[in-house]
């Protein structure tokens, strides 16, 4: 949570896995009643705005007069890029004013907008107050956004817009068959991060196998520092790096039955595997002193110090953390260490995927003109300007040609490249935003790494939860095709 995001502020709630985002949010993630009356269809709506005429420079057909709202996350990759986006189109526009704002209160500025039918053109539905894209998606409250997807390229007409982007985009914006209700617009890498200068002082590799894990905590230990530390008050951030070993481990159809609800899926053997190693480093006391206490901000703060060696975390940290990362940090990030031998996939196995989930409601004034800001945003020139001012990729395939890499960005590049075709994408994240992060997060992830639970007892607590989301006729429910 941006998510991507995440993405974070005051209070218990998810990260934002998300995720957002890369930033994510600073306050707890709302109940699923205030969600679900978030995407209620109440109120007379609002008069859409004549549609413009189509022409090969306005293929949307946007009215060139019409004003356009849009609203964004403020998180970690901050509001300069959408600033300079909403320039271009004001430029391309000039009799439309564009009334942008930035805010970490998403959920609780909009919902009664949606309530009453008047939502914004475009939102950056990211960070701990994201509203529940399950829930805005089975009611019916968002636009679909394939017409924005097959309109010719804002840099090239012979190729359409979907034919710029990095694989999986467009199916993560996607739920049931094939409208796409979402644009995730960062390409996050999420995994654990890391301090080269760190592991060189203590003449270490990053370790593949969770035996030499535990053998360089120890040896960190001896020295005063810390294995790892994490966003305590948000531990929906642990499956940053828990996910894609499960996948690792189990291999990726565990994942899916995960995402799927599927009975009994977290008592896979994978899954104790994992919760197992992890609560190692809670019971080896590998973990940063009072890091269940702690927040994304603190959490990174004293990584950043080198008072713990290990992170879990997306690529937003870059951004997000610069001002206390030290200039000889060799900031990086690794896959998550395996078990051994035996895993289903090999070492590299990623999490990566789209961050920064934008959506043009249903009931926006002005939806043209909320895709058409997309599409802006997702030329070379803007996904540039993107990548360069906030260290992160762009769900647009390329944009980094002339661009001097940062180190984390430069670290997520090869971590993909290595990666290959073992990519995870886990989605629970934003098919069940609740679920992911107030039950199984702060309720069960983040009582075991504080050692209220044991791996046994996380694992049925859970199991318990993702069943009562199964049951729960009130959800929409998803499944991997």
């Amino acid at each position: 949570m941006g998510s991507t995001a995440h993405h974070r502020a005051e209070g218990v709630g998810r990260r934002d896995l998300i995720k957002r985002s890369a930033a994510l949010g600073l306050v707890a993630t709302p109940g699923m009643g205030l969600l679900s009356a978030c995407a209620s269809s109440g109120g007379d709506g609002q008069d859409k705005v004549e549609q413009g005429e189509k022409t090969a420079r306005n293929p949307l057909g946007v009215n060139d007069t019409a004003g356009l709202e849009f609203v964004l996350f403020d998180g970690g990759f901050g509001k300069e890029y959408a600033e300079d986006a909403v320039r271009i189109y004001e430029h391309d526009f000039p009799k439309a004013k564009v009334k942008f704002a930035a805010t970490q209160k998403i959920q609780s500025t909009l919902q009664p907008r949606f309530n009453q039918g008047t939502p914004p053109d475009l939102i950056d539905n990211s960070g701990a107050e994201q509203m529940d894209m399950g829930v805005l998606v089975g009611k019916n409250q968002l636009a679909d956004l394939t017409a924005l997807l097959d309109a010719p390229s804002y840099d090239d007409p012979e190729k359409k817009v979907r034919d710029t982007l990095r694989p999986g985009i467009v199916e993560m914006g996607q739920f049931d068959g094939d409208p796409v209700w979402i644009l995730y617009y960062a390409y996050t890498v999420y995994g654990v991060w890391y301090s080269q200068k760190a592991l060189d002082s203590l003449d270490a590799a990053y370790p593949e196998t969770w035996d030499d894990m535990i053998a360089l905590c120890a040896k960190a230990k001896k020295k005063g520092i810390a294995g790892w530390t994490y966003a305590g008050k948000y531990p929906y951030y642990i499956p940053f790096s828990l996910y894609p070993m499960i996948g690792k481990v189990g291999g990726r159809e565990v994942l899916d039955a995960i995402d799927n609800l599927e009975p009994n899926a977290w008592k896979h053997p994978a899954v104790k595997a994992c919760f197992e190693a992890y609560y190692e480093l809670y019971k080896k006391g590998y973990i940063l002193q009072g890091t269940p206490g702690l927040d994304h901000i603190q959490s990174q703060t004293a990584w950043a110090k080198g008072k713990a060696l290990f992170l879990p975390n997306g690529s937003w940290v870059e951004n997000e953390s610069a001002n206390v990362i030290p200039s000889d940090f060799g900031l990086a990030v690794s896959a998550p260490s395996g078990l051994d031998a035996s895993d289903k996939l090999p070492f590299g196995t990623l999490w990566a995927s789209g961050g920064e989930p934008f959506i043009v409601p249903a009931k926006a004034k002005n939806p043209e003109g909320g895709m058409e800001q997309l599409r802006i945003m997702l030329s070379e020139a803007s996904s540039k300007n993107f990548t360069a001012k906030v260290k992160s990729l762009t769900a647009f395939n390329g944009g980094t040609s002339g661009i001097a890499l940062t180190p984390g960005l430069k670290s997520g590049v090869a971590a993909l490249e290595k990666a290959g075709s073992n990519v995870v994408n886990p989605r629970l994240q934003d098919w069940y935003v609740q679920l992911q992060k107030e039950k199984i997060g702060v309720s069960g992830l983040g009582e075991m790494m504080a050692g209220r639970l044991t791996p046994a007892e996380a694992i049925r607590k859970i199991q318990s939860f993702a069943d009562e989301a199964a049951k729960d006729s009130s959800i929409k429910h998803y499944k991997h095709q």
